[in-house]
């Protein structure tokens, strides 16, 4: 992992992969981390919504790990004070208000995330991720003190004209409460916290945040007119945004029919994390080669021009699907991944583990038999598939099992085949398909 020359790289690197939608002076900003080397410090902020953070997040968790890869200090802070607010940024109705402890229990989730994988280097050869909460310094800070230490220098009539503001407050059925509206100040007074005691110079996040980091620059600023303390170098700030990530289609990114796809390996199972990239659309692979890898210009260009050789082979979304799943799980979860993935495609699945396979087929249509039917002779296969999502009848069931086209943990089945004790893998299940990609799994207890 080799430490950037200057921060010309990491700026490069993040323009090279469309990472840059606004930057305060990006002149500015190569010139002062460019001088700064590993006493430059960015800060991406993390609110613990849920007890987990989804791929859309993982964006700001890869640019932090960029930041640290080019040389510097990455910050990242978790949102203990502001998850209890809620950022209205995105949203078109007010956010239900969690409690304190459900607020600190999902901080705690969520900071595993970022000791996971490979996402940043624990070494010593680079400058170490250092972890926050700004429960820390928001939680002591008093109404009388915020109004006069933050609130003193905004205008009421600059807040409303932001966007995340604005769009509420034309919604006349929702509007924003006064807690939702104070959102961005207590962000600005993160910025403000950070510079001050931490030397951060650089907030980063996504494109709708950019209001918000304008917003602390503008503290920063007028409390170092303020504050003596605070010499003229530790007065430089700057804020960088990238787009939000869409799919070529238009389609929600992130988004499967089951839900988010999540960091976490409890929410999101490597596997299916894994078979979330495999699926990638022609359409997006590149641009996700570029935002959920560390593969550089040269190397992704590489991968493209064989899948254009050969677009059958799906070189693109392999390389992603390895890629993506080491950085957040590691090599020994993406091994696992792989090994569960070629089971599954050519049918053998009798080197699985029980664990493997209830997550192979977590998201497989199921269903529940007595295993007392498996004893003797077994259970007629026709009658089983009859009762699965594989054939709507024993018409259907018999026409399929003189096809060939069903089998039995990836064997084929013959038109007389029985199920028996025999063919119970891990776990008291048979697992039986229909043509390639049918799968169904019969649970026996």
């Amino acid at each position: 992992m080799p430490i950037a020359e200057s921060m010309a790289s990491f700026m490069g690197d993040m323009q090279a992969r469309s990472l840059v939608q606004q930057c305060t002076d990006a002149t500015g900003l190569e010139a002062h981390l460019g001088a700064g080397g590993a006493g430059c410090r960015a800060y991406v902020g993390f609110d613990p919504t849920a007890d987990s953070l989804t791929i859309g997040n993982l964006v700001g968790i890869m640019a932090l790990a960029r930041f640290q890869r080019a040389g510097h200090t990455p910050v990242a802070v978790m949102g203990g004070a502001t998850g209890l607010i809620g950022d209205p940024s995105g949203k078109t109705a007010e956010r239900t208000l969690s409690t304190r402890d459900e607020v600190a229990g999902r901080v705690e989730r969520i900071g595993r995330i970022f000791a996971g994988g490979e996402l940043f280097d624990t070494t010593g050869a680079l400058p170490r991720l250092e972890m926050v909460n700004n429960i820390d310094w928001l939680g002591g800070l008093g109404f009388l003190d915020a109004l006069r230490e933050v609130g003193k220098h905004f205008s009421v009539n600059m807040m409303v004209q932001k966007d995340s503001v604005k769009e509420r407050l034309h919604n006349r059925e929702h509007g924003i409460s006064y807690t939702e509206f104070s959102y961005m100040l207590l962000q600005a007074y993160d910025y403000f916290w950070l510079h001050k005691h931490k030397g951060v110079t650089l907030q980063m996040g996504g494109s709708d945040q950019f209001g918000n980091i304008v917003v602390g620059m503008d503290l920063i600023g007028k409390k170092h007119i303020e504050d003596v303390g605070v010499d003229a170098g530790r007065a430089r700030a700057f804020g960088l945004t990238w787009p939000l990530v869409t799919k070529a289609d238009g389609g929600k990114f992130g988004k499967t029919e089951s839900g988010a796809v999540w960091l976490s390996a409890d929410r999101t199972s490597p596997y299916a994390y894994y078979q979330f990239w495999l699926n990638a659309a022609d359409a997006d692979v590149e641009r996700f080669l570029k935002i959920y890898t560390f593969l550089g210009p040269q190397e992704i260009a590489g991968v493209m021009a064989e899948q254009v050789a050969s677009p059958g082979a799906r070189a693109a979304q392999r390389t992603l699907a390895r890629q993506a799943t080491r950085i957040l799980h590691g090599a020994s979860e993406l091994a696992k991944a792989e090994a569960a993935t070629a089971a599954l495609f050519s049918g053998d699945l009798s080197a699985l583990d029980g664990a493997t396979l209830a997550e192979v087929f977590a998201s497989a249509p199921s269903s529940t038999h007595d295993k007392g039917a498996l004893g003797g002779e077994g259970a007629a296969l026709v009658d089983v598939l009859a009762q699965t999502t594989l054939a709507k009848s024993k018409t259907e069931a018999r026409q399929f099992l003189a096809d060939g086209s069903v089998s039995i943990n990836g064997a084929k089945a013959g038109p007389t085949a029985r199920l028996t004790s025999a063919d119970l893998l891990p776990g008291g299940v048979i697992a039986l398909r229909r043509g390639k990609k049918s799968w169904h799994v019969t649970k026996w207890g």
